[in-house]
């Protein structure tokens, strides 16, 4: 199934879009579209926030990284700022979106065909 993008009017593609596609090609209907889209995402949130990595096939990991605590810097001031431990959301693109990205050819296994 190929999905088509030109009825995007922004360059960003966000959830209300996503739905929009759902409804317009594949015959869900609009109630449906966004409660799909909307728990995709928070099986995706709730799955970081436990502390799992979301793993999705040919197009990236998403994991959770937990940053020390630092000092900092306040740029108009120069004054020294803590910066506290938390936990950031990180995002690795798979080999087979880079390529794609790129402009290769990927075979069915998401090895690059050209390009090498």
């Amino acid at each position: 199934m190929q999905i088509s993008f030109e009825s995007l009017e922004t360059p960003a593609l966000t959830k209300a879009h996503l739905a929009d596609l759902l409804f317009e090609q594949i015959g869900l209907n609009k109630r449906e579209s966004k409660d799909m889209v909307d728990a995709f995402f928070d099986l995706v949130v709730d799955s970081l926030i436990s502390g799992d990595d979301v793993k999705i096939s040919g197009f990236g990991n998403f994991q959770i990284r937990t940053k020390a605590a630092r000092p900092g810097r306040n740029p108009r001031t120069g004054e020294l700022i803590p910066i506290d431990a938390r936990r950031v959301a990180t995002f690795h693109a798979s080999h087979k979106l880079k390529a794609l990205i790129q402009g290769d050819a990927v075979d069915d296994e998401g090895v690059e065909t050209v390009g090498r």
